[in-house]
């Protein structure tokens, strides 16, 4: 059975560890998708899934582990930025990914 509350202990202790891997994590991860959407062919559609479900899911670690600062009322402006960076990090590749799929309609369509 999963414990949260040593989940959460072992997030707040190892803070700097955790913060150091997920913040160039998150910003690889979503540069990665956002390059695979400009390049915007068709045959990489997998490749941009891949990559977004890869940052999401640094995003949503990142959101979590912040959450477990503000469970014991840590409110400090470092919270607030790993958390705004984690939230722009997942949007953003939602937003690439919906973009990604417009693009290939809208190419699919014009070769018809």
């Amino acid at each position: 059975m999963l414990d949260l509350n040593t989940l959460s202990e072992f997030s707040r202790a190892n803070c700097i560890s955790i913060c150091a891997f997920l913040v160039p994590a998150n910003l690889i991860a979503t540069s990665l998708t956002m390059i695979l959407v400009f390049i915007h062919r068709q045959r990489l559609s997998q490749q941009v899934g891949q990559a977004c479900g890869i940052a999401s899911f640094f995003a949503v670690t990142m959101i979590l582990h912040v959450y477990t600062w503000f469970e014991v009322g840590i409110v400090r402006p470092q919270t607030f930025i790993l958390l705004l960076l984690a939230i722009s990090c997942l949007l953003t590749n939602i937003v690439a990914v919906w973009l990604h799929h417009r693009l290939v309609k809208v190419v699919l369509s014009a070769e018809c």
